[in-house]
């Protein structure tokens, strides 16, 4: 495995632990961000783990993550950058729910090289570099093969998918509440479809790359797409309607099943 793979594979890790300590205690500090979008003490704590690590690490390295550092300020060169999500699916975290994790990305040049997204309740460290393939713990992924496609498989969104627009998908649908873990259920097999109505860059950095290395397709719904990163762009306020599916010939359908209200 390559070093930075490795580094940023036991990193998540030793985040999953962190999370799953707070996730133990009875009673957890939460607040509003002013997004409206929840934030509690957990998230903040492993930002900030992983901010040191990365530091410490790749001392040039520029740093873009959800709680501590979410604006990007590039130095003038193609220094590597690293999106984190310290904690997607706060939600389903606050309420006691399982679908949570930590989403790790670096960018090179501009686009996604490195991706890992740890769910530590279920044990799944999902991984992929450019070009080597999307894997799930020791195992590589490929997306679903819609020619031999099983009754299991579903269109996972979010809410506000179903909430703003008309989505007449023919799957069963699957809301986990959690962006990275919606694309991974793509890349790993399960889902056809996957569509995410208002993600942020970190939500879906990783995708950017697990999805097209597990060979599936991702793109922009509509609008500009993220990458290359604009520079000196703030995020926090930025959202993308990502659409990704197993075909192209299925994100085509998709556009035609998924309209706005």
């Amino acid at each position: 495995m390559d070093s930075v793979l490795t580094f940023a594979s036991q990193l998540a890790k030793e985040c999953g632990e962190i999370l799953l300590d707070y996730f133990r205690l009875p009673k957890i500090q939460t607040d509003y961000k002013p997004d409206h979008s929840l934030v509690t003490e957990a998230d903040i704590a492993v930002d900030r783990h992983i901010s040191q690590a990365i530091h410490t690490a790749f001392p040039q390295d520029i740093l873009l993550s959800e709680e501590l550092k979410p604006d990007y300020l590039p130095i003038g060169d193609n220094t590597p950058l690293w999106i984190i999500d310290p904690l997607d699916g706060t939600t389903n975290f606050s309420l006691g729910l399982h679908h949570w994790g930590t989403s790790i990305a670096r960018i090179e040049n501009g686009f996604p090289s490195l991706a890992v997204q740890y769910f530590p309740l279920f044990n799944e460290m999902y991984t992929a570099q450019k070009k080597s393939g999307t894997y799930l713990n020791d195992t590589q992924l490929s997306v679903c093969n819609p020619n031999t496609m099983n009754k299991t498989t579903f269109f996972s969104c979010c809410s506000r998918a179903i909430k703003n627009y008309h989505v007449t998908i023919p799957y069963k649908i699957r809301i986990f509440g959690s962006a990275t873990y919606s694309f991974c259920s793509l890349a790993r097999g399960n889902a056809l479809i996957s569509f995410e109505a208002k993600a942020k860059i970190w939500d879906i950095a990783g995708a950017w790359l697990m999805v097209p290395e597990a060979q599936g397709y991702i793109e922009m719904y509509n609008g500009d797409e993220p990458f290359p990163l604009s520079p000196g762009k703030s995020f926090i306020s930025q959202n993308y309607a990502i659409l990704a599916a197993v075909t192209p010939d299925l994100m085509k359908k998709a556009r035609n099943k998924i309209i706005p209200k």
